[in-house]
């Protein structure tokens, strides 16, 4: 299943549900002077999270193109890029934790496949200083997910992501309490960063083992926990069950009505379904990847990392043109700029001097053009 089947799939699957499916916003949102692009999938919808009345209704989903500068330093791994869809959708102040987290099992595990075996969930330890208590509602509605599949998942208290590396994972254990480090979700980290005046919120991540990591550490006699950044496991979505708001420092009051905040990879659901790590595989990806090897005459394995940069940075880039930004010395575009000099900077690693992105941007565009109007629209 491709990934461009795979957003059709969860964006039909959430209507069945109920819900408005909505156009993205575009990366540049012009009614947020606090940060430069859509970064998260929330972003366009914090007015509505805090209580306005959203003009589609109660229950939204879309997939909206995200784009994160400060990620550009670590493209060229397997599972980063500064540009991603994140497949969301929204109770506002209508459903929460249960319907949600069935719902997402459902449409993992069922719509799409994935293997329940494969599937690790964490959640919120809880902060006793703030009054915030244990997620343990949302575990237990994981676990008895884990029980329908006949999956005894228990649980374990692990706090911050060194104690998890020095403990370790014991047999039979699927469900993870991290602390606000990991399993709390603002616009700035746990709740000693939430901004004031921001909705808040416990969340419960959902990861995917993957089949070659694994069958290459099973002898170790202590792994890095679930919530890790090893490579392993991939987190491939995010429960946000938005149920406080930060109203003074070092205090939270709930939210009149909770809300559900749910964010997933496109990219990294589609690794899993390849049951391959590597993102650029996909079919959001692969025919850049494999557009650079016929113009380069060098192959993937040998060149990955330039690759990588260059089909992360171009396909980034190319959203910001659709969008209407131009590469300039400031703000927005200093960053397109900056995407565009790596991006050609990499394509002399590979030999490619001549007609570079007269003969790469094409092949961005073909794919993604059928789904989103602008990209047609705007070609030129």
């Amino acid at each position: 299943m491709n990934a461009q089947k795979i957003r059709s799939k969860y964006l039909e699957f959430y209507k069945k549900q109920g819900h408005a499916v909505v156009e993205r916003a575009p990366l540049i949102l012009t009614n947020d002077p606090t940060t430069l692009f859509t970064g998260a999938g929330m972003q366009p919808m914090i007015p509505y999270l805090l209580g306005e009345a959203h003009p589609e209704g109660k229950r939204i989903a879309d997939s909206q193109t995200c784009l994160r500068a400060q990620d550009i330093d670590d493209i060229g791994d397997n599972r980063h890029t500064t540009f991603f869809e994140m497949l969301g959708n929204w109770s506002l102040g209508d459903y929460f934790k249960e319907e949600q987290i069935g719902w997402m099992w459902t449409f993992l595990t069922e719509e799409i496949g994935l293997d329940p075996q494969r599937l690790y969930v964490t959640c919120f330890i809880g902060a006793g200083r703030y009054n915030i208590e244990k997620d343990v509602e949302a575990a237990k509605f994981g676990q008895k997910k884990f029980a329908e599949k006949g999956i005894d998942a228990k649980m374990a208290d692990i706090g911050s992501e060194e104690q998890g590396a020095a403990r370790g994972v014991n047999p039979g254990e699927r469900i993870f309490f991290y602390d606000g480090s990991k399993n709390w979700w603002s616009r700035n980290g746990g709740p000693e960063t939430t901004p004031v005046g921001d909705p808040c919120g416990p969340d419960s991540e959902m990861f995917y083992e993957f089949d070659f990591i694994l069958s290459m550490i099973q002898n170790l006699l202590k792994i890095v926990i679930r919530n890790c950044d090893c490579g392993r496991f991939m987190e491939i979505g995010n429960n946000v069950f938005m149920a406080y708001k930060k109203v003074a420092e070092g205090q939270f009051e709930p939210l009149d009505k909770p809300n559900i905040d749910h964010g997933s990879g496109l990219e990294r659901i589609a690794a899993a379904v390849n049951n391959d790590p590597d993102v650029f595989k996909i079919s959001l990806l692969w025919p850049i990847i494999e557009k650079l090897q016929d113009l380069s005459g060098k192959d993937y394995a040998s060149h990955t990392e330039s690759m990588r940069v260059i089909a992360d940075h171009l396909r980034a880039a190319t959203f910001m043109a659709v969008d209407g930004c131009v590469p300039s010395n400031k703000e927005q575009g200093y960053v397109m700029r900056r995407l565009l000099r790596r991006a050609i900077r990499y394509s002399f690693d590979l030999g490619i001097e001549q007609n570079f992105l007269e003969e790469v941007v094409p092949t961005i565009a073909d794919l993604y053009e059928a789904d989103f109007p602008e990209v047609k629209d705007n070609r030129g």
